[in-house]
Parts: C-alpha cells; sequence; structure tokens
C-alpha cells in the first residue's frame, strides 16, 4: 500500500453539537492545500484525518511540508498502511522503518488499537511486534523508558498503520471557522506574527498596508507583498489593500506639533483601516502592537489611538517580549524578508520627543487644523488591492 498521512485534530475534539462544522472546514481547507501537489483522498474518522495520494504522480513530500502549516490539527505523521495482521504488520514495519530502527541507538514499540475487534490488546501487539524486531536486529537494544526510535503501530477501522514518531502540527483552530479581521501590516517584524496569531484562531484575514511613495520605496511596497506572500502558506490566499499616504503624513507634518504625528498618523491608520474592514465584512482590527514597546504603545497612546473607531482591536502581541515574538517569525519564515532595510511609512517624519501619555482631548486639538473626511476619501479612493496566493 502506498505511503499516506495521518493528521490528528487539536482542539476541535473538544467542540460540541457544532464540532461537524470544524471539522467539514478543516477538510476543505486540507484538500485546498493539497490540491498544487497532485490528487488526494481526505477523509476524517475518529478525530484524524487521513490524507491518501491517489496516484504516482503526486508530490507526496510537497503536500507532507504543506500539512504542516493547516491550522486545526495537532500533530502529523507519516505511515504505511497494511493488513490488520501480525505477519504483515512486522513486515510492514521493517520494509517502512526497518533503516530507521537499525541506525538507532535503542528502540520500543507502542501500539494502539481503535478497533477493539483485533484479537490482541495494545500491550499484547507492542510486545509481539517489539520481540520479533528483537529477534531481527539483535545488534538494537530494547528500551522502553527513553528509546532512540519508538515504532507506532496503529490498529483502526480500515487497516493498520505503521509509523515513527508525529511531528507537531500548527495547532489552533480551522481558517475560516473564527470570521475575518482586517490586519495592519507594515514590513516589520511584530505585525506579521499578529496576522500569523489570529489566523491561528480560525480567522480569515485582510491586510491594509499604507504606503508613502516617496518617502517609502517601491522595494518596501515588495517587502510587505512577500511578507503577505509568506503568511498565506498558513491562513490561505488574501487581499492587501495598499493605501496611498503620502497626502495624509505630508499633512500631518505641516498642521500638527511634532510630539503628536505618530499618534494622529496612527489615528489615520485606524479610521482607513475600519473603512476597508467595513467593506470586505471584517468584524475587528489586529495590530502588532506590543505593551510599552515604542512610544506609541503606552496604554495612554494605544487608548487615544483605538478611540477613534468603533470596531473591536485585537492586539495578540500585546504581553509578549520581542525574543517570543522573533522565535515564532523564525518559525514562520517572516523574520528574514522583515529584517530587509526597507522602511515603511511608520519611520516618516518620526517626532524626536514623541508624547507618550496623551489624553484625547490633547490629540483632538493637536489635528483641529486638518481635514479628516477628505483626507480619509482620498486615501481610499488611491487604494490598490492586490491579491497574494502563496504559490504565486
Amino acid at each position: 500500500m502506498k505511503e499516506m498521512f495521518l493528521l490528528k485534530l487539536g482542539e476541535i475534539v473538544l467542540k460540541g453539537g457544532n464540532r461537524f462544522q470544524f471539522e467539514n472546514k478543516l477538510k476543505q481547507n486540507i484538500s485546498r492545500k493539497m490540491r498544487p501537489f497532485g490528487e488526494f483522498h481526505i477523509s476524517l474518522v475518529q478525530s484524524t484525518v487521513y490524507v491518501e495520494p491517489e496516484n504516482d504522480e503526486c508530490d507526496v513530500d510537497g503536500a507532507w511540508e504543506a500539512c504542516h502549516t493547516v491550522f486545526g490539527i495537532v500533530s502529523v505523521c507519516r505511515c504505511r498502511p497494511c493488513e490488520k495482521d501480525m505477519d504483515a504488520i512486522f513486515q510492514t514495519v521493517m520494509d517502512y522503518l526497518g533503516d530507521d530502527i537499525a541506525m538507532a541507538s535503542s528502540f520500543k514499540v507502542e501500539a494502539k488499537r481503535s478497533d477493539k475487534r483485533f484479537a490482541l490488546n495494545s500491550i499484547q501487539i507492542s510486545q509481539e511486534i517489539g520481540g520479533r524486531i528483537a529477534d531481527a536486529m539483535p545488534q538494537v537494544p530494547v528500551d522502553v523508558h527513553h528509546p532512540g526510535f519508538t515504532v507506532l503501530v496503529e490498529i483502526r477501522d480500515k487497516a493498520a498503520y505503521v509509523h515513527g514518531p508525529a511531528e507537531p502540527g500548527a495547532g489552533g483552530l480551522p481558517t475560516g471557522v473564527g470570521g475575518r479581521a482586517a490586519v495592519l501590516l507594515s514590513g516589520g517584524i511584530d505585525s506579521p506574527v499578529a496576522a500569523y496569531m489570529i489566523a491561528k484562531r480560525g480567522v480569515e484575514i485582510e491586510c491594509v498596508h499604507f504606503f508613502s511613495y516617496p518617502y517609502t520605496s517601491e522595494r518596501a511596497k515588495d517587502k510587505v507583498l512577500e511578507l503577505a506572500r509568506l503568511l498565506t502558506r498558513y491562513c490561505g490566499r488574501m487581499t492587501v489593500n495598499v493605501v496611498g499616504f503620502t497626502e495624509i503624513q505630508e499633512a500631518i507634518r505641516d498642521n500638527c506639533p511634532e510630539e503628536f504625528f505618530t499618534l494622529i498618523m496612527r489615528r489615520f491608520m485606524m479610521m482607513i483601516s475600519e473603512r476597508i474592514a467595513n467593506r470586505h465584512g471584517c468584524q475587528c482590527l489586529v495590530t502588532g502592537e506590543n505593551l510599552g514597546q515604542v512610544a506609541s504603545q503606552t496604554m495612554e497612546a494605544m487608548a487615544v489611538t483605538g478611540a477613534c473607531v468603533d470596531l473591536p482591536i485585537f492586539q495578540p502581541l500585546i504581553g509578549m517580549d520581542k525574543e517570543e515574538i522573533v522565535t515564532i517569525a523564525r518559525k514562520i519564515g517572516t523574520m528574514e524578508t522583515s529584517i530587509l532595510p526597507y522602511e515603511d511609512c511608520c519611520t516618516v517624519f518620526t517626532p524626536k520627543h514623541p508624547k507618550t501619555k496623551p489624553t484625547v482631548a490633547q490629540v483632538d486639538k493637536a489635528c483641529e487644523k486638518l481635514d479628516f473626511d477628505a483626507l480619509i476619501e482620498r486615501a481610499l479612493e488611491n487604494t490598490e488591492l492586490i491579491k497574494v496566493r502563496y504559490h504565486d
């Protein structure tokens, strides 16, 4: 039988009467992930998704990598199915895992019997297969406490499945079960991680990026589009709304006290993002803000910038250390792009001494010369919608 994958469900198993909705969405997402790699049969039984290649043309290695990026899956393993017969199981272990066992310092066998009609129980299966392996490979000792390699045998309804240790899955909930969010995506380290974190909770994302040409270069925009593309590996295709922000930043520079530049800029970003969110059916805004990291991310500053919108603002990174954020950025593959030296609009007209403990009244007074509605309307008219997919 052909090699296949077993994908184990995560917290979906805790759901109640609506569990089938999560499972159906998960199967749809897996099917979409597999499509670039050939034809695969997807089925879900007993909290496990079975992914089977339909023919020899399938790119099994590519599909295997894609399985690691499916939200809703807690662990993944490559396996070889066989008949539910002890001789067939042992032969499959030797054919499929023999090289791994031979190279290990020690081994053990773990068995799980979901099909209770099978004559032997889990302990008996482990002992029988382990004994046969020990006879066939006397140079590899058995160590049931700290084995160098673990052979796993699962007896399920359709077949027996032989595999090595499982690898971690992406976790979270299936994309599409948690609503839609508009993510303010910059070219830095934090906002792509925030997008990943909210997507992990089953949320579809729409991205908003503010672009201030000629103060920021086309390379800065390309950098953000690449970050968005990298994110689609996990969250699926998305649209990036690239907002022309130059006129607004110049108006702030010419009409507002310098210490409030960043706060007023952030207010515009929030209001424009809310308009875009409403257009695309998003129920919240998401930012990469992290409490105390910079002057605009004090409690007072965030309260001021958030007070101008009605949609809730989610901040997945709010209590994280920078090193924790960097670790996730490396894990999801955005770090190397984020640190490219092409700065975004947040670095334009940065005040030397920003206000760190503002009030709403102070900021309202600081920007009273600005025609918010007109500036926002022109920015929205000057917005480019760019669709992004991982395999483009």
